[in-house]
């Protein structure tokens, strides 16, 4: 029986992160690069960027995805690559009846427009190099989950799940996995500005038959599970990350 070395598990591979200057992201690129690849990575903060260069000497570009141009220059610079983890996100927090059309269209933007652009440009390097690639979308529990005051998240994680579904049935003849991986709510900044409230975080908690929510490197790990050849006839799935939360 043939074992995987994980220390070399991605070997001459190149993996481009998006939001890898925290939370998940972050955490992916750090793994990444523990297991072999080599890391391209992009984030709105240079400040992140610079510390993440001096953790695993990766390559790096400051882009704001929710600029269409300004994310697809950044991809196209990322080339050539292997691997895709589609990770930027935001969550502009309002009740449904108070979300204003330039939060949810930037919400937009960022969690579904900028995985399009920028898996569109790895896809076509991959097809043109013949590359049998892997690309993972960070998606959500939210995608199937309705949250009070997450409308616009909520909207966003469910039209990324879409969207990745096409994915994998027009890249899949390529040689090319797409899929999603959904966590319940995940230590992040971005988490912890949201379910700091005890009142809301515990009934929440209380839906976890795990009892506690996410961490970083768990997404991670499971991020590098769908890129990785154990997963090799896994495409077009959505992974949920939630300690239970569904079975209940």
């Amino acid at each position: 029986m043939t074992t995987i070395d994980r220390n070399q598990e991605f070997a001459g591979k190149t993996v481009l992160v998006t939001g890898a200057g925290k939370g998940i992201g972050h955490a992916t690129a750090l793994l990444m690069a523990e297991r072999g690849a080599r890391v391209f990575a992009l984030s709105r903060s240079a400040s992140d960027l610079a510390a993440l260069n001096d953790a695993i000497g990766c390559e790096t570009r400051c882009v704001d995805l929710a600029d269409a141009n300004a994310a697809r220059e950044a991809a196209r610079v990322a080339q050539p690559v292997d691997l895709l983890v589609n990770c930027a996100g935001i969550a502009e927090l309002a009740p449904f009846v108070d979300v204003s059309v330039d939060a949810f269209d930037l919400t937009m933007a960022v969690n579904v427009r900028a995985a399009m652009i920028v898996a569109q440009a790895c896809a076509r390097s991959m097809i043109e190099r013949g590359v049998a690639g892997s690309i993972v979308n960070v998606s959500s529990l939210s995608a199937t989950v309705g949250l009070p005051l997450h409308a616009a998240y909520c909207a966003s994680k469910g039209a990324l799940d879409a969207m990745t579904r096409v994915m994998a049935v027009e890249l899949g003849p390529h040689g090319i996995r797409v899929n999603t991986v959904n966590p319940v709510v995940t230590m992040t900044p971005m988490a912890e500005k949201a379910w700091s409230d005890p009142a809301k975080s515990g009934p929440m908690l209380a839906r976890v038959p795990l009892r506690r929510f996410v961490q970083p490197l768990e997404v991670a790990r499971t991020i590098a599970y769908l890129l990785g050849d154990d997963s090799s006839m896994v495409n077009g799935v959505s992974l949920a990350v939630d300690g239970g939360f569904q079975a209940g």
